[in-house]
């Protein structure tokens, strides 16, 4: 005599457990998040000041480049020093937040493969850490904005949106990064040279206005021309371009696709590699 079962029903995950393991996720990232920068300044005297000592230090040359020993013309706004940090400061956050995405896995390969935590933590936690660096040095901006008497506008409100863009766009090259260097070591050289030329074909120390027609339209391809000029708009409201804001958001849509698929796609032979 044979007996029938009913069909099992695949198993259900309580919204309960699901906000326990956001929770556990989010606590994960706050304490990997709090060792990075403890660990960063922990060996440091000066611990906070060199955050931001490298671009205060890069601002003073080029204002002195450009207003004390060339014409500057029409590269950027008084007080250029504002124009500068304005810029300067968030892009310290991207180019390290890359910078440090290259060794994501290698430098944690021993953590990431006695943890079981969702790997893509291990990338996020550097764009948390270095996020939180840049909202530490916005009070160094605030500083020179005061001495220098420019004027703070109401598009200062977009700051949240030009953070959540950066933030978004961080992740999203770190999860492509990432991974990728795992497979190809030579990857990490590769990025901090294409670094080198992203600082000239960002604008940082020029404003996309100053450019000519045609590399105006291909410098908004560029998802950090609209997320700087969201920065600047707080002090120089001409700056800001909702046609290079748009480009920025749907590029770092892209990005972030790009990043999670190859993540997805690459995550079980990254930890076999390692």
């Amino acid at each position: 005599m044979t007996t029938s079962s009913a069909p099992t029903a695949p198993p259900v995950v309580a919204p309960a457990t699901a906000r326990s393991a956001t929770r556990r996720y989010r606590h994960a990232l706050w304490l990997l998040t709090k060792r990075d920068l403890r660990v960063r300044y922990s060996t440091s005297a000066l611990g906070y000041v060199w955050s931001i000592l490298d671009p205060l230090v890069m601002s003073g040359i080029y204002w002195f480049v450009f207003t004390q020993v060339f014409h500057r013309g029409s590269v950027g706004e008084e007080p250029y020093i504002v124009f500068l940090l304005s810029a300067l400061l968030p892009w310290m956050w991207f180019t390290g937040a890359v910078s440090d995405s290259t060794r994501a896995f290698i430098s944690e390969s021993k953590l990431i493969r006695s943890t079981t935590i969702p790997r893509s933590i291990w990338v996020l936690r550097i764009d948390a850490s270095k996020g939180i660096e840049f909202l530490l040095s916005i009070p160094v901006l605030a500083v020179f904005v005061i001495a220098t008497g420019a004027h703070l506008h109401w598009q200062v409100v977009l700051w949240p949106l030009a953070i959540l863009l950066q933030a978004a766009l961080v992740y999203g090259i770190g999860l492509i990064v990432a991974p990728l260097v795992v497979f190809f070591r030579d990857l990490e050289r590769a990025v901090k040279l294409l670094l080198r030329f992203a600082f000239y074909a960002s604008p940082i120390i020029y404003g996309t206005h100053a450019l000519p027609r045609v590399l105006h339209d291909l410098a908004a391809i560029n998802p950090l021309t609209g997320i700087f000029g969201i920065y600047r708009a707080a002090f120089f409201p001409s700056q800001l371009d909702w046609t290079e804001v748009l480009a920025s958001a749907v590029t770092t849509a892209v990005v972030v696709a790009i990043g999670l698929a190859v993540f997805r796609r690459s995550e079980h032979r990254v930890l076999k590699e390692l």
